[in-house]
């Protein structure tokens, strides 16, 4: 039997969001009614664990707006017991072929055959012995069959249970036509259920079903015709959806609204960029239809290009578009479309909530700063790393800071580019195939290198946006995948000059081995930023100059005005007091990897590192944290596939002075909103941080991964000499970047070789 969660059960562990007893009214809802829209959780919080499950149901109202719609998908058991689940078959998320192997059936399901597990060909008592599994392949199997199917009773009395909440169920049958052909009546179910049931809504794909309840059902519950794909033809009228679509008349004769997919409303063109949104919402509105869309789930790997892997700037287009606004969204992902809507929606162009510290001693908790927004080479989510679009982007995006890593060509020309190695982002292997070598200085692997080329070679060389899970077919902006040109060190120090930022972060990396090849970088950098005057006090920028090592950081001892950031390239848990002391002598600024700032166990978020970052403040270090991606892939679960919550955990758990980022419109967007003050307390909702070992402690014990090796403390020799961990023999993990053993190769020498499963820059 899987565990049952009492229905009070650590959910204070899991928030992500807090509840406030207070409702602003907020102006400007383009909804039928005027309020804000409905946050509908398809099977409960199903984008973190089994949909339709207690957990998922429980985890939904502890987290989400206290109005949150729960979404019951509705099948039948051959006694007429209705169950929540999201698929008509139930082997697709579910053990029942396991535990029941020999009572698989095929049915014909509106016209077409289907093989599978059935609900209708079993009794609740054995349903109710059912346990749940994931069958989205990106969310966690950590919670697989720790959960029961759950009867529409077992959501109810989940319901009831919270005392003071408003939480409704919104029934949904998507098959009607197939139980009623096999004795078992929908009609009749849902004009049985008990008065206390707080079932609001009732849904269908099916005109005759909805048109023969209306005016049968309770005065509170609501009718809404579900549209389905265009081509396909709805059972009982014998029209395709489309058709229907262009009819909203005759549902509105039955119907108080309708539930479209998300495409309906804003169109995806087969590049997956948005097309001009339709009149669909406004000629449903224009009729009393109340439209709710589907389809929204954080990790949904069909999300538009325009919204960056964004979740909350989909939501957003949906309800904030100064156009129209849907009455509700339908998503696996409640908590996220709650912050969208209470603090997300209505602050574009906002000014930033809290200044960022002034410059000088970090920043104390408490003191209505904020963390500085630091580009990772420009807005290279959106464009090629470095380029002059991805600096523009930047800083139309809100960024506090944008990044110059300074390589040098052949000919001593100072750039701007993310690594040395040009084959990362250009298009240099079509055309320079023939300079391919090896460098063991700079990384293990061959490559095309900017010092064995002309500044005017390298100038023949297109951009190549290529994003760090493009193999999962998470690209990144593919229509502008070779936009944009390169931009010399003065190039982009006129261009910061002239653009309304707070500053500039300079990076330099293999100096030493620069010297060998007769390329000074360090000379490079402090001739151009003299040239540009930003060593001047009536400069009012900021200048930050970054690198691992320490001998180049004093240098720029000579320059007061600068802030010396030093760059700690592995994973630590904490740093010794003697090691603090030295990084002091010649630097005022830490930047720390995501995993050196939050424990990490596989998937999982295990702990805080406090100490850490409490030693650094102590030593009057500012403590910056990177990179972070929007990707889904890139985000620990407990961060529920969501990057603003690891924003706010970055700024409220780990207190970091800057975060680093590869998508500076997200982290300006969190900052413009009301939730990134803590203490506000007049928000319905708010964005919290995460809590480590909060889902850990919900997981099936025997899938957890593992814990990964502690990571060592910082100690003086380590700072001098900057060198990955040995790798352990232990299975790798996502965030843990280490230095495979030696082996000894053909000629006799130790090779090594660098582990890059790493997600972290």
């Amino acid at each position: 039997m899987g565990a049952r969660y009492p229905l009070v059960f650590l959910i204070l562990l899991l928030l992500h969001g807090t509840k406030a007893a207070s409702d602003p009214p907020v102006p400007g809802w383009l909804t039928l009614s005027g309020h804000r829209p409905l946050v509908i959780a398809r099977g409960g919080l199903s984008g973190v664990v089994p949909e339709s499950s207690q957990l998922a149901y429980s985890m939904a109202m502890g987290s989400s707006l206290c109005e949150v719609v729960l979404f019951c998908d509705l099948q039948f058991s051959s006694d007429g017991v209705g169950f929540c689940h999201g698929s008509l078959r139930l082997d697709n998320s579910s053990n029942i072929a396991e535990k029941f192997a020999d009572r698989g059936s095929t049915y014909q399901v509106n016209g077409r055959e289907v093989q599978g597990w059935f609900s209708l060909d079993f009794k609740s008592e054995e349903l109710h012995s059912v346990l749940l599994l994931q069958n989205v392949l990106s969310r966690s199997s950590t919670f697989d069959r720790t959960q029961e199917l759950l009867s529409l009773d077992n959501v109810v009395q989940s319901v009831l249970a919270q005392k003071g909440e408003l939480h409704v169920i919104w029934v949904n049958i998507e098959y009607n036509s197939f139980f009623l052909e096999h004795g078992l009546s929908a009609e009749d179910y849902i004009l049985g259920l008990p008065k206390e049931f707080p079932v609001t809504r009732v849904s269908s794909p099916e005109f005759a079903f909805l048109k023969s309840l209306s005016g049968k059902v309770r005065s509170n519950i609501k009718l809404i015709f579900r549209f389905l794909r265009e081509d396909l033809v709805e059972p009982t009228t014998k029209r395709t959806y489309g058709e229907l679509l262009k009819d909203l008349k005759s549902i509105k004769a039955f119907a108080s609204g309708i539930l479209v997919p998300k495409q309906f409303i804003w169109p995806q063109n087969k590049d997956m960029y948005l097309e001009p949104s339709t009149s669909l919402v406004k000629d449903a509105h224009a009729l009393g239809l109340e439209v709710y869309a589907s389809g929204f789930a954080n990790d949904d790997p069909c999300m538009s290009y325009n919204y960056s892997y964004d979740p909350s700037a989909e939501i957003l287009q949906y309800i904030d578009n100064s156009d129209f606004s849907v009455d509700g969204v339908l998503t696996d992902n409640p908590p996220t479309a709650s912050g969208a809507i209470v603090c997300m929606a209505h602050t574009k162009g906002n000014a930033f909530v809290f200044p960022i510290a002034k410059a000088g001693a970090p920043a104390v908790v408490g003191e209505n700063t904020r963390p500085l927004i630091i580009t990772h080479n420009g807005a290279s989510g959106v464009f090629s790393d470095s380029t002059d679009l991805a600096y523009q982007q930047a800083v139309k995006d809100g960024a506090d800071i944008i990044d110059c890593w300074v390589r040098m060509s052949k000919d001593g020309v100072a750039f701007c580019l993310g690594s040395t190695d040009l084959n990362s982002s250009m298009t240099a292997a079509t055309t320079f195939l023939g300079k391919m070598t090896t460098v063991n200085e700079i990384q293990n692997k061959s490559g095309i290198f900017s010092f064995d080329l002309l500044w005017s070679e390298i100038q023949t060389l297109k951009p190549n946006l290529v994003g760090p899970f493009a193999d999962a077919r998470l690209e990144r902006n593919p229509a502008a995948k070779n936009a944009g040109k390169f931009m010399t060190l003065a190039e982009f120090l006129d261009f910061a000059k002239a653009s309304n930022i707070t500053g500039i972060l300079i990076g330099i990396e293999h100096a030493t081995y620069l010297i060998t090849r007769s390329l000074d970088v360090v000379d490079a950098v402090s001739k151009a930023l003299v040239k540009s005057g930003y060593d001047k006090e009536t400069c009012k920028q900021r200048v930050l100059i970054q690198s691992e090592d320490a001998p180049v950081l004093a240098v720029f001892k000579t320059f007061p005005k600068f802030q010396r950031v030093l760059t700690i390239e592995f994973d630590i848990s904490d740093a010794s007091k003697p090691s603090v002391d030295e990084i002091s002598e010649f630097a005022n600024a830490v930047k720390l990897r995501r995993s050196s700032a939050v424990r990490v166990n596989g998937f999982f978020l295990e702990g805080f590192t406090n100490s850490l970052v409490d030693r650094l403040h102590a030593g009057n270090l500012h403590v910056y944290v990177g990179v972070l991606k929007n990707e889904f892939m890139n985000l620990a679960f407990d961060y529920w596939a969501d990057p603003l919550v690891e924003i706010a955990t970055d700024t409220m758990s780990v207190g970091a002075d800057g975060i680093v980022t590869e998508f500076p419109a997200t982290a300006a967007a969190y900052f413009r909103s009301p939730c990134s003050n803590y203490e506000n307390k007049n928000l319905p909702y708010t964005i919290s941080p995460a809590e480590p070992g909060g889902l850990l402690q919900l997981a099936n014990s025997g899938s957890v991964p593992p814990a990964p090796p502690p990571a060592p403390v910082l100690e003086p020799q380590d700072i001098l000499q900057q060198q990955l961990p040995l790798c352990p023999n232990d299975p790798m993990f996502r965030t843990f970047r280490c230095r495979l053993a030696p082996k000894e190769t053909a000629t006799g020498k130790p090779e090594y070789n660098i582990n890059m499963a790493s997600l972290d820059d």
